[in-house]
């Protein structure tokens, strides 16, 4: 019998506040470009690092990991805030959200996570660099609509507020027909102190 393989990545959820607020602006992105293949609003997130297929046994590994990373990191404002496409404006393949405020904080995140997960053995390091993001949409055809293309060029300094990031999840992905299934597998407090002014 072969070993259960889980699709896992460690992410920070929006709260409701702000995944209403992005909720929005992905409506009026998907009236531009129905063919875009849009992310369901409940499944928005900032990924912080992506594992791929794992063997289930390594995940309460991964969660001490990253229990240990979060406990020294203390809660911080993260700002949603921004439009863009990779890999870039002329051929986008995925559009996004950016952060603002905060993503110091998340480059700080991802990198100490992949300290500890490189020990763990469970990961290899991306070759592109870390950027904070939120996906919104992947497009599926050459092109996209130029209603799309003048939505986007609108929203560049859009602004979707702020939120406190007080806690870190480690997710499983299934993928369907319909498109990802998620599971948390499991909540982590940031629990670190604020640095005094």
């Amino acid at each position: 019998m072969g070993r259960l393989r889980m699709r896992t990545f460690i992410a920070v959820p929006l709260d409701d506040a702000a995944r209403r607020r992005v909720s929005k602006l992905l409506k009026v992105m998907a009236a531009a470009d129905p063919e875009v293949k849009w992310v369901e609003p409940e499944n928005l997130h900032f990924t912080l690092q992506f594992l791929g297929e794992i063997d289930a046994r390594e995940v309460v590994a991964i969660c001490r990991a990253v229990r240990g990373v979060v406990e020294r990191t203390a809660p911080f404002t993260l700002e949603t805030a921004g439009v863009g496409c990779f890999p870039n404006a002329r051929r986008p393949r995925t559009l996004w959200v950016g952060a603002r405020e905060g993503r110091e904080e998340l480059m700080a995140l991802h990198a100490a996570l992949e300290t500890e997960l490189l020990q763990l053995g469970t990961y290899r390091r991306e070759d592109r660099e870390y950027s904070p993001h939120l996906t919104l949409g992947r497009v599926k055809s050459d092109e996209i609509t130029p209603q799309l293309r003048e939505t986007l060029d609108g929203h560049v300094d859009w602004k979707g507020g702020q939120q406190i990031v007080s806690e870190i999840h480690v997710m499983s992905s299934e993928l369907t027909r319909e498109g990802p299934l998620y599971t948390v597998v499991s909540r982590e407090r940031l629990r670190g102190e604020a640095a005094s002014g």
